[in-house]
């Protein structure tokens, strides 16, 4: 669930990093490139711990501004951070599902974050690879700065962004073990827990340390999930390769002209 949700976004995150790290309009551009250098400069770890309690209490002291304006105690008390009961998020009577579907929500909002500004730096340079050329007959034609964008430089980048995104891809199936330190419970936890002799959850049911079979399921579903991936990677970039002129798309002509 977390892949399914946080690929599309993450990529939507480094598709406008990208773009607005290539924009004319310069304090755009800063952004655009601060927001690739300093992500990519954390961490992973430093920022999942850092960014997500900043942004749960983030979130909360702007709750609590609205609904007690007569709070007269100081919020910051030592290392304690203390709001208004009614300003907790999400509420303490709040169901359990509601707790869970906040953790899973500041999980996949940190982890398209993070994985965004990988995404945009590999984009910012699959834009920068289209030929320039192209760029120019497209403006030679009378197109407008947004439709070059759009009808060229965009269908066209994918090509060379593929094998970027294909790698980051794999980087993300394997970082999803780190929603431990969010305290979502992963599959990573459950098998540690399921695998464990006497748990705390599963009392009833005793048995001796499985966790070693429980991890080597574990090693064959990650192993069988990327070679899935590569297969359907290669067939997504053998057709984006069709027809463009790159070392893949003459590689592919050739192919074809031989088959012919």
């Amino acid at each position: 669930m977390l892949l399914a949700i946080t690929a599309p976004l993450a990529l939507a995150f480094g598709f406008f990093g990208a773009s607005a790290a290539r924009s004319r309009f310069l304090p755009l551009a800063w952004f655009g490139k601060g927001y690739i250098a300093i992500v990519r400069g954390v961490p992973d770890i430093a920022f999942f711990l850092f960014f997500v309690i900043a942004l749960d209490q983030g979130i909360e002291w702007l709750r609590h501004k609205v609904k007690c304006p007569d709070w007269d105690e100081p919020i910051r008390q030592g290392n304690d951070f203390l709001v208004c009961q009614v300003a907790k998020m999400p509420l303490n009577t709040a169901p359990q599902w509601m707790h869970e579907v906040y953790g899973f929500s500041l999980a996949v909002l940190t982890f398209a974050i993070v994985f965004g500004a990988f995404a945009a730096n590999v984009l910012f340079g699959a834009m920068r690879a289209v030929p320039r050329a192209q760029i120019e007959t497209a403006e030679a034609y009378g197109m407008t700065t947004r439709q070059t964008f759009w009808r060229v430089l965009v269908p066209q980048m994918w090509v060379y962004a593929l094998p970027g995104l294909s790698n980051l891809w794999m980087v993300l199936i394997k970082a999803t073990p780190l929603l431990f330190l969010l305290g979502v419970e992963d599959i990573v936890y459950w098998a540690r827990e399921l695998g464990g002799s006497k748990t705390t959850r599963f009392t009833d049911y005793p048995h001796g340390d499985w966790r070693m079979w429980y991890f080597f399921a574990l090693l064959v579903f990650y192993l069988a999930f990327t070679k899935v991936s590569e297969i359907v990677l290669a067939r997504i970039s053998r057709r984006l390769s069709h027809g463009q002129a790159t070392l893949a798309g003459e590689a592919l002509r050739k192919t074809e002209g031989a088959s012919i």
